[in-house]
Order: structure tokens, then C-alpha cells, then sequence
């Protein structure tokens, strides 16, 4: 498991499992916190694009100093960006960003919703946007998850008034929800949604703005505020010890993979929200006012207000437990209740400080991490009463299946009860893996079949372990799901999710396989067992053009966990092809075409997904010269991988390492990508990477963001250059070549506009937009309606040697297999070398 700090803390109450943590331990304080959370009938929906869009200082104050309960709707899973912690992009990604605002909500309080759009790049405009992501559907999905949540206020977190001023997808959250707002009382739109749910109409709509979307402070004091509403966001809670806003910092701070790990702030800080639509609130700093947020709002809820609001008033933080008889007449009346919508709510927050008051430590835990549909395995059950409160365990149940036991024991105080019970899991559960990835989407749109999953942050768990108690002649049954615990030397006890999987999986190491020749490659399939004593058939499959020298081959494999590689030889066409070849595991008669792939970080439960379990084969004609290549890691990419494929030696090199001569071994040196935002040690070391180039060298420096390193630090090239967010975001949009008798487009390999066909995502990102004479710009491109961008690719002879700054997307495009794209690169390397004896190989 790659380890990263985080800085975690625990000081809120959560009513739900952490599957990848212990269960949560409330202290007297929270449990405090979470009854008055309990007396609070009021709901917040904050709106936007994508994970770390949100507003977490509001999203926190809302939900801990309102005591509303609060939601995030992000459009997207942030597919589309980029990972400073890992390999993990696209549908990965999107996985691990699912996670982190999973791990952000846990600290600020929140829930959290997905449409299904998907985050397929940079938007310059919402035009683009919708058409994309298909407006309609997304618009159903957000009209879905207000209907179902019931939010009484909205706040969007962009202004829907000004497309084009902002990525697509930031304007395309604010218009939805702004349309949503009016489509979600209408019984006329969407109506085969309201099998499911029911219409709502919000009470207002807001634009979370701030004195930045005004231009400057200066014009934030001068502008008229009639209609804006202000909060101090800044508050301190006593009973939990912290600041409003340092909530806020810990929780943008799970956003790991996009660099927002953040300092914590205190102190007073105001938050502005500019009324839209609906009920403007007569008082201006509270958001609620004039909607009933008591128990009084539902049927038959003043009993249950005013047994609360005791419980509240005497609260006993010494001694909890005191309040359990009121909870549990609190709980008779909240289960009576004909409003099923809130009903189902507080019995879950209820059910959760009642757990906490009496000191219940209830866990089921399997004997293994993985199990198989068909299989069995074993759970550990442990039930603890750590009160003097008469309470009795009548059974437990697993869900979905006909498991159970009977105890009918009685809990002492402090007396630690264990039992066991096979899970036999059914023949037709589903696999683990994230529901939205379970078939193949669009570009901008998951395909998900059940309706019921649309607004889900994750896949709901197969198996939950319901544990009856009766209280003194009341039962409750408390859910609790099946998790895999286990301790490690050097971690201590450990959480995980407890996973249904396949047989076995297998896999390809590199999903883009290079064939600069007609020369046959040993491709390797990796076969791993998640069960014991299993063997079958592998068959390789591939398309019409290539050959294999085997199409089946055996595999047998004695211990879960283990795996076997088999070889297969593959024989590409003579001419240039690009194609897929894909596994499929024969077991017992099932066929098994999954890949698994495994996120693990300390920051989110281990995350399980299966893929299809295919590579794209690319036959090119494609001519190189020089050999080595030093390649200098920045945000992480997968280009060295890649370079591999065409035959480069590619050795990675350590920044501390540089110094005179050290570069010197080298045809060719590479700078990753954000390598001046991300590596410090470059800003030091740029002189002798400069001198590199002056004696000779070649040096290929990819996308940095402007202005994102020490201040100080100005010589990223050896000439005047200056980064912009300059972008072509469409990865269909013509190139030109503008200096057709550059090197760069005619040696080795002769370049073309046929050569940008089949990109992903983009063409490229932060282009410089001002550069010396000295630097000659390549390539010319655009998006609709946009002016020609010239500073995609520029290159400057320095010295003996040539620097080359490019902003295009080979991090993308050569793990994505383009054929163009690799031909480029290896002109880039290539430049100057028409003449240069071969070196021989570095050694990493």
C-alpha cells in the first residue's frame, strides 16, 4: 500500500461505517453534537462540477453550526484530471477522487451525490459541455437527487450567467441546477422517476459568490448587496475544540491526488451567497429563515421535539447512558411516523447515538478479504455492552441470506460476546467494483441501468449483519456491514472492505503494446487466483491481421492470491494497425473476462475494480535515433513506460543526482510533466540541465502551470518564454504545421495532419503565449471559435544542443497507443542526432 500522511481527525460523529478504518468511537462531546444535529429538520444541497469544487468552509458551517444536513452533488468523479500521487487516471481516477470526497464529507459532516456525467476534460464553454454530456440525462440526474434528498436551499457553487468565463463543465453545474430548481415540482418532467420518489420544490436557490467573481475587492465594497446574504463561517465549537474553518481545511485536504493537502485557518471569515430564485429569507444571515426546521415540520413529530430538546437541555457528559430511556421512547415515535422520508433519516442518526450512549460495539468481520459467488466464508461477531443498561442480544442476521443465529443473551457490562457464522454467498451476487463502470459509456455519460444507483457515491455492499436488541422489552435492529479486519506489525489493526470477486482475473502489464517492426513479441498474461486449488484455460484473442502461436494454454494455480503468467507470441501485420487483444479464463465452464485492478492509499478504503481485461496493439512504422534517454519525474506520467515500448533505453533520474557532466550520457533528457511545480530541487539544479543543453544535449521539457513554483525561480528556459492557460481542449481540432521544413515534423519520421488523428481527451494544456525570436513554433491549432494557438510545441537551438518546450498531451497520448503522437516524440528526441554516433547503453 503506497503511504501518504494524512492528517485525519475523528472529532464529528458519523452515523456510518468507514469501511476502510475502525468503526467510529463517539466521545460524550459528539454524541452531543449529534443529538443536536437529531433536533434539526433541515437540508442543504451545494452544487458543482467536480470533486474540490466545493466550498468546504460551507459546506462544514451549514452542517456543524446549522446542524443542517448537509449534501454535495458533484456533478462529475473527476475523471478528467490529472494525479500528483499515483498512476491512477480517467475511470482510475475518477475511482480515487469518489474516495477522497468521501474522506472530505466524513470530516466536514456532509453526504455526497454523483450524477452520471463524466469528467471528459477541459470545457472551454457549456455549449460543448452538454452537448457532450448529453444535457437531458445529466438534467434527469440532478433533478433525481433533489427529488430524492429534499433539499429546502440549493447553492450553486459557479454563476450560471457567464458561459465561457470559466471551464464548461463549472457554468453547466450552476445552469442545470438553476433549471433543476423549477423542473423538480412539475410531475410532467421526468415522470417515470416518480415510481422512485417524488416531486419536491425547494424553498430558494443560491450562487455561493465571493469578491473574485467581481473582479477585485474593490469592486465587492463598491457593488450593490441587496441580494446577497452573508455568514460568518469562521465560528468555534466548544464541544468539539476546533475552529469552523479548520473543519473546512482538514476536509479539502483528502483532496491528496490534486495537490490540496492545505495549512488550517481560524479566525472570523465571511461567506457571501447571492439570492436567485424562490423565497428571498427576510433574515439575511440565516439561510433557513422562515422554513420550519422543527420536528413540528412532519406529522407527529412535537412529541418527538420536545423529548429531544430535554435530552439536549440536560445533556449529561459524564454519563450519557442517563439519556438512553428517552432515546428509546424518541425512537418509538420517529418509527411511527408517516413521513417515511424523515422517518428513514433520523432513525438512522437516532440509531446511532443510541449505540453510542449505551457504549455497543458491534462488528462483523470476515476471515478473509475476498470470497466468491458460490463460497463460503467465515465471520467473527462481536457484540460488547459497555453500560449498565438491560440489554439483550435476541439474533443475528446476515442480509439477503437464509445465515443467522439465536443467542438470546444477555449483555453484562464490559463482557465481550463472540460468535461465528458461515456466509454462504449466493451463486448470483454481483462482483464488487464500482457500479458506474459495470458497462461501457460514452465519452461524457456512465451507463448505469439501475436507475435506483443514479446519485450513489459508491456501490452499496453486498452483505450487512443485522443485529437485533431487544432494551428492556424495545428492539432495535442495528445494520452494521461485513468488513475484513486484520493487523499489520508496522500498522497495527487494519479496516477493509470485505469483497465478492471473480475466480480469477488476469491482466496485461502494458495496455498499449508498440510494434515499431514486423518483429514478433512475447505478450505476457497475468492469471491471478482469488480462490485456492484452481485450474482452467486461458484463451488469447486478437484481431484479423495478427497471428498468435498458441490460442489456448492451461493454467493451474494451488493458492488464493497467487498468480501465473503465461506467454504468448504475437505477430503483427506488415502494415501499420491499431487493435485490441483480450484474455478470456475458462473455468468449470464459466468464462471469466475481468481484469482487477487494486487502489490502495491510507487516505480511502482499498478500492476494488474490475475492468475489461484487454491492451490496445499498435503496429507503427516508426524510425528513432539516440538510445538513452534520462527521464526526470515531475506530477507522475507514464511517458517512460512508453518511450520503452519503441526501443528506448529510459533511465529515470534522481533531481538531487545532477550536477556538472551528470546529463552528459544521455542522447536525449525529458522532464515530466509539472516538473517545475512539483520537483523543488529542479530551480537548483536548472543550470546544469541548461549547460546539458548548451554542450549538446537535447533537452524536452512537457506542461508546467504558470507561475506554480518559488517565486524567485525564473530560467525554466534559456530564452524569454512565458506559460499561459492557453489550451486546445478539442482533441478532434485541426493542427497545422507551420514550419514544414522543420526537423521536428521531417526527421526521422515525416509528420502530417493525419498524424493528430485519434488523440484523446486534448490536444494539449498551458501553452506559452510569449516567447524570443530565438524559439521557433511548430504547430498551429485552435478550438471553435478561438484564435490560433501557436505554442504547443516551440524549440530553440542553445548552444550546441536544442530545448524544447511542448505543451501537448503526450502524458495522454502515448499510454493511449496514438500512433501520431509517438512518431512526434521521437522526432523530438531525435533532433540534431543526424550525424551522432550511437552511445552506448546508460544503466539506471
Amino acid at each position: 500500500m503506497r503511504q501518504y500522511l494524512v492528517v485525519f481527525v475523528s472529532f464529528l460523529f458519523s452515523i456510518q461505517i468507514v469501511f476502510a478504518q475502525a468503526p467510529k468511537k463517539g466521545t460524550s462531546a459528539e454524541i452531543y453534537h449529534s443529538v443536536q444535529k437529531l433536533n434539526f429538520l433541515g437540508k442543504a444541497l451545494y452544487v458543482a462540477a467536480h470533486p474540490d469544487d466545493e466550498n468546504t468552509r460551507l459546506i462544514s458551517y451549514l452542517s456543524n453550526n446549522v446542524k443542517a444536513k448537509t449534501a454535495y452533488l458533484s456533478l462529475t468523479r473527476g475523471d478528467g484530471g490529472q494525479n500528483l500521487i499515483g498512476p491512477e487516471l480517467r475511470e482510475l481516477l475518477g475511482v480515487l477522487r469518489t474516495q477522497e470526497l468521501l474522506a472530505a464529507r466524513r470530516v466536514d459532516g456532509g453526504q455526497q451525490f454523483f450524477s452520471r456525467a463524466n469528467d471528459f476534460g477541459y470545457s472551454k464553454h457549456p455549449d460543448e459541455t452538454l452537448k457532450i454530456w448529453n444535457k437531458e440525462e445529466v438534467l434527469g440526474d440532478v433533478v433525481q437527487i433533489i427529488r430524492t434528498f429534499k433539499p429546502d436551499v440549493i447553492i450553486n457553487r459557479f454563476d450560471h450567467r457567464s458561459p465561457g468565463s470559466t471551464h464548461g463543465h463549472h457554468t453547466s453545474s450552476a445552469m442545470l441546477s438553476f433549471e433543476a430548481f423549477d423542473l423538480v415540482n412539475d410531475p410532467n418532467a421526468y415522470p417515470s422517476q416518480l415510481a422512485a420518489t417524488e416531486i419536491w420544490q425547494p424553498k430558494r436557490l443560491f450562487f455561493n459568490t465571493s469578491w473574485w467573481f467581481y473582479g477585485s475587492r474593490e469592486k465587492f465594497e463598491k457593488a450593490d448587496k441587496s441580494k446577497l446574504m452573508n455568514m460568518d463561517v469562521g465560528v468555534f465549537y466548544p464541544t468539539l475544540g476546533v475552529s469552523n474553518n479548520e473543519i473546512a481545511s482538514w476536509a479539502s485536504s483528502q483532496h491528496l491526488c490534486q495537490g490540496f493537502g492545505r495549512i488550517t485557518s481560524r479566525g472570523s471569515e465571511n461567506e457571501y451567497i447571492e439570492f436567485l430564485k424562490g423565497d428571498f429569507p427576510k433574515d439575511k444571515s440565516n439561510i433557513f429563515d422562515g422554513i420550519n426546521t422543527t420536528w413540528s415540520r412532519v406529522v407527529g413529530g412535537e412529541a418527538i421535539g420536545t423529548i429531544l430538546t430535554k435530552v439536549e437541555a440536560d445533556f449529561d457528559f459524564t454519563n450519557p447512558v442517563k439519556h438512553l430511556p428517552q432515546l428509546l421512547e424518541a425512537h418509538k415515535f420517529i418509527s411511527s411516523l408517516s413521513d417515511v422520508h424523515w422517518k428513514t433519516i433520523k432513525l438512522v442518526e437516532i440509531e446511532a447515538i443510541i449505540q453510542s450512549v449505551a457504549g455497543l460495539y458491534l462488528e462483523a468481520s470476515a476471515d478473509a478479504a475476498i470470497a466468491n459467488p458460490g463460497n463460503a466464508v467465515k465471520l467473527n461477531l462481536d457484540v460488547l455492552n459497555r453500560s449498565d443498561a438491560r440489554i439483550t442480544l435476541k439474533s443475528i442476521g446476515i442480509s439477503d441470506v437464509d445465515e443467522g443465529l439465536e443467542p438470546l443473551t444477555i449483555l453484562e457490562n464490559n463482557k465481550k460476546n463472540n460468535f461465528e457464522l458461515n456466509l454462504d454467498i449466493p451463486k448470483e451476487t454481483n462482483f464488487t467494483s464500482p457500479y458506474w463502470l459495470n458497462e461501457k459509456g460514452s465519452l461524457g455519460m456512465y451507463k448505469v441501468t439501475d436507475k435506483s444507483l443514479i446519485g450513489k457515491p459508491e456501490t452499496p455492499r453486498a452483505f450487512q449483519a443485522n443485529f437485533v436488541l431487544d432494551f428492556d422489552g424495545y428492539e432495535i435492529t442495528f445494520q452494521k456491514p461485513v468488513v475484513y479486519k486484520y493487523a499489520r506489525n508496522d500498522k497495527g489493526e487494519l479496516y477493509q472492505p470485505f469483497e465478492v470477486l471473480p475466480e480469477a482475473t488476469a491482466r496485461f502489464d502494458d495496455k498499449v503494446v508498440i510494434f515499431a517492426d514486423g518483429k514478433p513479441k512475447q505478450i505476457a498474461i497475468t492469471v491471478k487466483a482469488h480462490k485456492d486449488n484452481i485450474k482452467g484455460d486461458v484463451q488469447f484473442c486478437y484481431s484479423k491481421g495478427w497471428t498468435v502461436d498458441q490460442e489456448i494454454k492451461p493454467f493451474e494455480i494451488a493458492k488464493k492470491g497467487d498468480e501465473q503468467i503465461l506467454q504468448f507470441t504475437l505477430t503483427p501485420p506488415t502494415n501499420e494497425d491499431e487493435s485490441y487483444i483480450a484474455p478470456i479464463i475458462k473455468i468449470d465452464g464459466n468464462q471469466i473476462t475481468k481484469e482487477l485492478v487494486t487502489i490502495a492509499y491510507d487516505h480511502i478504503p482499498t478500492q476494488s475494480v474490475l475492468l475489461p481485461a484487454e491492451a490496445k496493439v499498435v503496429r507503427l512504422n516508426i524510425q528513432r535515433l539516440g538510445e538513452n534517454i534520462g527521464y526526470i519525474m515531475g506530477a507522475g506520467d507514464d511517458v517512460p513506460t512508453s518511450l520503452r515500448q519503441i526501443g528506448y533505453n529510459v533511465v529515470t533520474v534522481d533531481p538531487n543526482s545532477i550536477q556538472a557532466g551528470s546529463l552528459d550520457k544521455f542522447d536525449a533528457v525529458v522532464v515530466g510533466i509539472r516538473g517545475y511545480n512539483v520537483v523543488k530541487e529542479l530551480q537548483f539544479k536548472q543550470r546544469f540541465i541548461l549547460d546539458y543543453v548548451k554542450d549538446g544535449g537535447n533537452l524536452i521539457v512537457q506542461y508546467n502551470t504558470a507561475g506554480r513554483w518559488d517565486k524567485q525561480f525564473n530560467n525554466i528556459a534559456p530564452y524569454e518564454l512565458k506559460l499561459s492557460r492557453d489550451r486546445v481542449t478539442d482533441e478532434n481540432s485541426s493542427v497545422k504545421i507551420v514550419a514544414k521544413d522543420h526537423a521536428l515534423v521531417n526527421f526521422p519520421n515525416p509528420i502530417n495532419e493525419k498524424d493528430f488523428e485519434g488523440w484523446v481527451q486534448e490536444r494539449g494544456l498551458y501553452f506559452p503565449n510569449e516567447w524570443s525570436d530565438e524559439f521557433s513554433p511548430i504547430l498551429s491549432m485552435k478550438d471553435n471559435g478561438e484564435s490560433a494557438k501557436k505554442g504547443s510545441l516551440l524549440v530553440a537551438p542553445y548552444g550546441k544542443g536544442n530545448y524544447i518546450y511542448t505543451g501537448l498531451s503526450f502524458f495522454r497520448e502515448l499510454p493511449a497507443g496514438v500512433s501520431g503522437a509517438y512518431k512526434l516524440f521521437a522526432n523530438m528526441l531525435s533532433i540534431g542526432k543526424e550525424n551522432v554516433e550511437k552511445k552506448p547503453a546508460v544503466k539506471g
